[in-house]
């Protein structure tokens, strides 16, 4: 038999042939490399703008709420610039009406939560001598974790000095996150009332980055999709949670709970958040009421009332209203409030 360079030497064609072969395997796996690195930038850009969504947050999420804003109220500005009022005008008074809703719904809930935040220290003693039973076994276990503790830390230095970092306290965790949160709002609006009062300029610009007309047209039409979506959608989610909000703050009433109209506000507010914001209503409603309220099987009325009315609007009457706008997977939809909770908080 002849060798390769043998082969090679009779036919010298086989040598280009060999070659071509060796640059066709190698053409696929060079496609897959580049596939590869790729994917591993794009994991780095999405780490990398995590990373600045993060340390940006105090500019990028009242803009980005501002946004919306305007995209929700963009179909009532142009509504009424056909009806012949300026979009300043209405764009103006729209945000002026917020702005008093909110500045409301502050107001209302000022006095109480207060009080609540004064009335905070004797929460605790109230509510171990209501739930007896239940303290006394959490005692034991904490008188555990206490040993296990002590047996764990050892023999300490008398000599040695314990360094303690004193976080800051509470008013002025409170003080500082009002601040941010009120200076947030006001970006907002204020971002929000300059993309109403400037009509369609925004759209304009954006399709000039077209070159063709049909492209124009597309993009327009795309644009105005979206807003129209975004429109319908927040302003039903609103509408739903105000009737929610009604609806808890009457059976509140009802129940005998303080401040019925306080839960109102508070139950519209919170259930913004899918599935956390129930269940952040039914926990605070159940600690005011066991202070509240002398009898436990009264006290316990109110987290049932409240995780029935939630449970019936977020699974029965959201649904039909909102129709194919809600078909999302329910896992996904936790997982994106619990990781921008926890990039952004609640």
């Amino acid at each position: 038999m002849l060798g390769e360079d043998e082969l090679t030497e009779i036919d010298p064609l086989s040598r280009n042939e060999s070659a071509s072969l060796t640059e066709g395997n190698a053409g696929p796996s060079r496609a897959i490399e580049l596939k590869s690195i790729r994917r591993i930038l794009s994991l780095i850009l999405l780490m990398l703008l995590m990373i600045a969504f993060y340390f940006a947050k105090e500019v990028v999420l009242p803009l980005l709420m501002g946004t919306l804003l305007a995209l929700t109220l963009s179909p009532v500005v142009r509504g009424l610039q056909k009806a012949g009022l300026p979009p300043a005008i209405s764009a103006t008074t729209l945000i002026f009406l917020i702005a008093v809703a909110i500045g409301g719904s502050i107001l209302v809930m000022k006095g109480p939560i207060s009080t609540w935040i004064d009335e905070a220290p004797g929460f605790e003693n109230e509510v171990k001598a209501k739930l007896q039973t239940i303290a006394s076994s959490l005692a034991v276990v904490k008188k555990a974790s206490e040993q296990v503790e002590n047996i764990a830390a050892g023999e300490t230095d008398a000599t040695v000095q314990k360094v303690a970092v004193q976080s800051p306290g509470f008013l002025t965790l409170a003080v500082s996150n009002v601040v941010s949160i009120g200076a947030a709002f006001l970006v907002t609006l204020v971002l929000a009332l300059f993309l109403l009062a400037s009509g369609d300029m925004f759209y304009i610009k954006l399709i000039d980055v077209f070159p063709r007309f049909g492209d124009k047209k597309r993009a327009l039409r795309i644009v105005y999709g979206i807003e129209r979506s975004v429109s319908r959608y927040l302003f039903l989610v609103t509408m739903i949670n105000t009737g929610l909000g009604v609806v808890i703050g009457l059976e509140m009433w009802a129940i005998g709970m303080p401040k019925p109209l306080v839960w109102a506000v508070f139950a519209c507010l919170v259930n913004f958040l899918p599935y956390i914001g129930p269940l952040l209503g039914v926990g605070l409603a159940t600690l005011v009421a066991l202070v509240s309220f002398d009898n436990l099987g009264h006290a316990a009325l109110v987290p049932v009332v409240y995780l029935t009315t939630t449970s019936v609007e977020g699974q029965f009457l959201t649904p039909i209203i909102l129709g194919r706008q809600l078909e999302l997977n329910t896992v996904a939809v936790f997982v994106t409030v619990v990781f921008w909770g926890w990039l952004w908080g609640v």
